[in-house]
């Protein structure tokens, strides 16, 4: 007969072996995915962007980290360390792909901001709006800038633009702290904490993680919110307890942070607190106060510029849902991929959102016991009715909402979940169980009596979940790098406009059919800029039937030293062709009737695109083609 200790060293390597398991998967997606962006090729994007460039190895070994995400997140045996590995490696995946495979930072707006840490630099100080033009509100919101430009004289770098490629991926690691506080605040169920975060990063899609004030501001946004629902949030009948002066003097840092960084964002922040107030546990109006008395600071100070200015559009736009809602998809999209991508992304918040509501109606305990993060998930939906953001406010209150929309669409994939006090009182009830049996003579509890509601229900709690946390993570990329063809510009149109403005004289004028092009916002304290494709449909109509002649009217004001540029770019093509403007074959007409009339000379060329000046009229005789 075997003896039971030469058992023993297996049985302890079979436990060890149950510990780490989850390791395999994890790193098997690793690297295939580090296969796979070495074997991705983004130098000929199609209408589709990163997504039918990326190699089929990324895509396998997503689907093999989901796949083990949810093995290991639905063992409530588990080690928290491991969901947390996998939600890294999610991020990782999601966040740093772009960064890993293109050579440039990605988005016109991206650069765009770079331009202004540029200017702060430059300058050594704030500018006006006779100064500055339309350019002064983002000196008048300046937080977000001048933390910029003093990190990048801490670090040493030139300019921004040395970092914020990782930016996507820096600003969601930042989010997670404050996630995890505002989930651990109604339950200590961990499947319920991790999948709610997975699907908070799988469904924030928006792209107001690049470099921008939006992303810091939405992580302080969340930080507020986690410090109120954690330390501002009494029982009934402590309601009037004085709180710790500490969390004020942080609530204060967090809030002023947000008001003098970012313009839409504190509303948001109010409205949310507003709505906690409707709860008799979170009815404390110091949140409330500080936000608003910080904000109409602010508002009545530094911004009172730029706010009177556009206040009249602000006061007309509000009540009109239907236009702000509709233009917030701004151009039409143009081309199988660009429908196909928009539509990607529209599913992907639909279904998180209908899964928010099926969670609700699935697990009443957390109708009640969570109803604070269900008012803040609903609370950024009036804002349809303030504005349109220049055309983004459906974007923005999609974000806003995914917080507390995630948690309700992670209860909706689990079993039955247990709240925080629902988890408390059956503690207290158990306890009291045992010690009512132990006085009795009958001795404690069985242990499988005792851990029978924790059994998974296996016909819905493995598959349908599985299923559905893949399609969402999948669904993720074409949401997010589908337009990667209009984000990414390559080495050479960034060394293309870099020329063009190393070589402006101060005054001059940079003509475009848009903006979406890399530095298209530099030196903006000396160059003007002119995006013709801004114009009425009509002056764009007469751009395209007489283009010569048209654009050298338009530049012919700037007077010498300084010079007239038209840039035509692979960023403004892509753009124009893919959100419907004007075809590339238009575009072309105009470059071609440009490089034909003797009122233009090409300064500058390569593979991303060309530069002319506009030659003055007197060298040409006045002729113009």
């Amino acid at each position: 007969m075997t003896d039971l200790a030469d058992l023993a060293p297996l049985w302890t390597a079979r436990q060890r072996g149950a510990r780490v398991w989850p390791a395999l998967p994890l790193l098997v997606a690793l690297a295939l995915w580090g296969y796979g962006i070495a074997r991705t090729d983004v130098s000929h994007l199609d209408d589709f962007g990163l997504v039918s460039a990326l190699h089929p190895a990324f895509w396998a070994g997503l689907a093999v980290l989901t796949a083990g995400f949810w093995c290991t997140v639905r063992d409530p045996k588990r080690a928290q360390g491991w969901s947390l590995a996998y939600v890294l490696g999610l991020l990782l995946m999601e966040r740093a792909t772009q960064a890993l495979v293109y050579p440039t930072p990605l988005y016109a707006w991206a650069w765009k901001h770079d331009a202004v840490v540029d200017h702060l630099l430059t300058a050594g100080g704030l500018g006006t709006e006779e100064q500055l033009g339309d350019m002064a509100v983002y000196d008048q919101w300046p937080g977000f800038f001048a933390a910029q430009a003093a990190l990048v004289r801490l670090l040493g770098v030139d300019n921004t633009a040395m970092y914020m490629a990782w930016w996507p991926l820096v600003s969601s690691l930042m989010l997670l702290l404050p996630l995890l506080l505002i989930y651990r605040t109604f339950t200590t169920d961990r499947r319920l904490i991790w999948t709610s975060v997975w699907l908070f990063y799988v469904a924030n899609w928006v792209g107001q993680d690049y470099f921008s004030p939006q992303s810091v501001a939405f992580v302080l946004h969340v930080g507020v919110l986690a410090v109120v629902l954690r330390r501002y949030g009494g029982r009934r009948g402590h309601r009037g307890r004085p709180r710790p002066a500490v969390w004020t003097v942080l609530l204060t840092m967090l809030v002023t942070t947000i008001v003098v960084s970012h313009q839409l964002t504190p509303g948001m922040l109010v409205v949310c607190l507003l709505a906690l107030c409707l709860t008799r546990r979170y009815r404390h109006w110091v949140p409330v106060v500080t936000v608003v008395v910080i904000f109409l600071a602010w508002c009545l100070t530094a911004a009172l510029p730029f706010l009177s200015a556009a206040m009249p559009d602000m006061i007309r736009s509000v009540g009109d849902v239907g236009a702000n809602v509709e233009t917030g998809y701004e151009a039409t999209p143009t081309g199988a991929g660009a429908i196909a991508t928009s539509w990607a992304a529209r599913l992907l918040s639909g279904s998180v959102l209908l899964l928010a509501a099926l969670g609700v109606l699935r697990q009443p305990v957390l109708r009640y016991r969570a109803l604070p993060l269900l008012l803040v998930a609903a609370a950024p939906l009036p804002m349809f009715v303030a504005s349109s953001y220049g055309s983004e406010m459906i974007f923005r209150v999609l974000m806003f909402m995914l917080p507390g929309a995630a948690f309700f669409a992670g209860a909706a994939l689990l079993p039955k979940v247990r709240t925080l006090a629902a988890d408390l009182a059956a503690r207290e009830a158990a306890g009291r169980e045992v010690a009512g049996r132990e006085v009795a003579g009958r001795g404690p509890v069985p242990a499988a009596r005792r851990r029978r509601f924790r059994l998974p229900d296996l016909r819905y709690g493995v598959w349908v979940p599985l299923v559905a946390l893949l399609a969402g993570t999948l669904a993720f990329v074409p949401a997010y790098a589908g337009k990667d063809r209009i984000n990414y510009f390559p080495p050479a149109e960034v060394a293309l406009v870099r020329n063009l403005f190393d070589q402006a004289p101060e005054g001059s004028l940079v003509v475009a059919a848009n903006r979406n092009y890399p530095l298209a916002y530099d030196s903006y304290w000396s160059v003007d800029h002119y995006w013709f494709l801004d114009d009425g449909r009509s002056h764009v109509d007469a751009i395209v039937r007489s283009p010569a002649a048209t654009l050298a009217r338009d530049m012919s004001a700037v007077a010498p030293p300084a010079r007239a540029y038209l840039l035509l770019s692979q960023g403004q093509i892509a753009n124009s062709e893919m959100d419907g403007q004007l075809d590339g074959a238009k575009l072309e007409r105009i470059r071609r009737s440009v490089a034909a009339s003797p009122r233009f000379r090409l300064v500058a060329e390569n593979s991303a695109g060309t530069v002319y000046v506009l030659e003055p009229a007197a060298e040409t005789g006045g002729v113009v083609r």
